[in-house]
């Protein structure tokens, strides 16, 4: 029909490409295991992902084929990120925090064919290499010579061409993977299409997503390895802005290093590596001089007393919301312009939701009713769909009931919905506690605890109680030096509560045990203290 537009596929080449014509000298810089820094350029990313591409398919790989990343954030595994899908394989990435059962099963599940792996995860490697299917280990070396039964990366891609011919790709094939790192049962596999990634990373890159541009210093602490570093590679080459890759080095005071050295004005991670550098900051609030950065926030609810430290450090810390089924970005917390009038608490409340869903991403909250309504009280599960939202496992059948049949994915997370379209997590579905017919989330109490000045860290779970069925119970990680009594927090608790809602037991423990995405691992405080309070009865 005349007057419609021409038929231009949305690919990942697309990304790589465009940044090395355009935006060729601008660097990239990652930190080395050593503490030195590498740098590099997009135009020198792009020939080098040719080059790995060219590589590959000399090693056998085919259209479709998995080729595997065992590694740190820096510039090659980046390289990796565009090289695999060049050569119009699979990149999967693999987490070297998970259990070595879970990555044979992972491996083999995924048919990785190739694996890339850093030096200095080796001897994760070696924990699981006799039980996974990989034809060839190609090693990203820092100096030493690739261990005998393996490939050095740069001997590897040293006599490929410059210039590939690059295939015409569909936009809708497979050209990443990632699997959940789950508390329960078996970890899943989710495959992202060329296209599903281009949109996302041109959504994070709106104001009303991440607000990325080309003028920005970003820097992913993020893993890699954890849902593509939630596409922050991705959207930084779409828009040639600088990149920052902080290594294996992701203490406070090598992130705050890195931070000041490089100018960095964008940055993402979990919770708890927001709380490392706000106790580096509040010990030492002079020594670091940085430029205004956004600090994304996800992973896990982060509690408003850390939004409000932050902005006293004149840093700027962004909820968001996502899963490895949605690619991931699923929400942003920005205020809309009508809310910015709002007394300070009130805007803080807000900042400390999840967020607003992001253009085209669908929410809603369902219980046992139906839709719930939007009044910001209501909970139920929260479901979603949008185009870069995962339609099925893969290879994994029995699942398919996470999905309505038409379209919506169960997150498992339980959420409201406010009037202004704001959505708050409140728990997960398995860590909702429920007390004689009462719902409780465990996440407001553990955000509230952790605004307790002398609280580091906090968890609530559901312990068994003979008359409540469940009740919660807290377990808290004082600060350093710091000092609470269960009364303290108790009483800290109950003019921001109901009642009921208040946990029965405080129990005091040196650390709290954490999953491979550095979420807080309740499954395993349930097996240490799930009886705890049975045993005063």
């Amino acid at each position: 029909m005349d007057g419609l537009m021409m038929d231009y596929p949305l690919t990942v080449d697309h990304l790589i490409e465009r940044a090395g014509r355009l935006f060729p000298t601008v660097p990239l810089a990652s930190r080395l295991p050593d503490g030195s820094i590498s740098r590099t350029t997009y135009g020198e990313v792009r020939r080098r992902a040719h080059r790995l591409a060219g590589a590959l398919r000399r090693l056998g790989i085919e259209r479709g084929d998995r080729v595997a990343t065992l590694a740190w954030n820096h510039h090659r595994h980046l390289e990796a990120y565009f090289g695999v899908p060049l050569a119009g394989a699979v990149f999967h990435t693999l987490n070297p925090r998970l259990h070595p059962d879970d990555l044979a099963y992972i491996a083999t599940h995924a048919r990785d064919r190739v694996l890339l792996v850093d030096d200095v995860l080796l001897p994760a490697l070696e924990r699981f290499r006799d039980r996974a299917p990989f034809e060839h280990v190609v090693v990203w070396s820092h100096g030493d010579a690739a261990p005998e039964g393996t490939l050095d990366y740069e001997e590897l891609i040293a006599p490929e061409a410059d210039e590939i011919a690059i295939p015409r790709f569909d936009e809708n094939e497979a050209v990443g993977m990632c699997y959940t790192s789950g508390t329960t049962g078996r970890p899943k596999g989710v495959l992202y299409s060329h296209r599903a990634i281009v949109l996302h990373s041109l959504m994070s890159a709106t104001k009303s997503g991440l607000g990325i541009g080309q003028g920005d210093v970003l820097c992913p602490v993020v893993p890699m390895f954890h849902v593509n570093a939630w596409g922050l590679p991705f959207t930084g080459t779409l828009v040639g802005c600088t990149q920052v890759f902080p290594g294996p080095r992701l203490d406070a005071e090598s992130l705050l290093g890195l931070y000041e050295q490089e100018d960095v004005t964008i940055s993402a991670g979990v919770p708890t590596i927001w709380m490392g550098i706000l106790e580096a900051l509040e010990r030492e609030p002079d020594r670091w001089k940085l430029e205004p950065i956004n600090m994304i926030v996800g992973g896990s609810a982060a509690p408003e007393s850390l939004i409000r430290a932050f902005d006293r450090h004149g840093l700027n810390l962004i909820h968001a919301w996502g899963m490895t089924e949605t690619t991931p970005l699923g929400t942003v917390s920005s205020l809309k312009r009508a809310l910015l009038d709002l007394p300070e608490d009130e805007r803080y409340a807000i900042r400390a939701k999840q967020g607003l869903p992001s253009a085209f991403v669908d929410a809603r909250v369902m219980g046992p009713a139906g839709e719930a309504p939007w009044d910001g009280e209501t909970m139920g599960e929260l479901e979603v769909r949008g185009p870069w939202v995962a339609a099925s496992y893969f290879e994994t059948p029995d699942l398919a009931d996470k999905w309505s049949p038409d379209g919506w994915f169960r997150t498992g997370d339980v959420a409201t919905i406010d009037a202004d379209g704001y959505v708050k997590i409140t728990d997960r579905v398995k860590d909702l506690i429920k007390s004689g017919g009462e719902w409780i989330s465990s996440v407001d109490l553990e955000n509230a605890l952790m605004g307790h000045a002398a609280v580091r860290e906090a968890a609530v779970i559901a312990a068994r109680d003979p008359k409540w069925d469940e009740r919660p119970l807290a377990i808290v990680v004082l600060k350093e030096g710091a000092s609470a009594t269960a009364d303290d927090l108790r009483g800290y608790l109950e003019p921001k509560f109901a009642k009921f809602w208040i946990p029965d037991a405080f129990v005091f423990v040196d650390e709290i045990p954490r999953t491979a995405a550095g979420k807080f691992l309740k499954s395993a405080l349930r097996d240490r203290f799930g009886d705890e309070l049975a045993k005063g009865s």
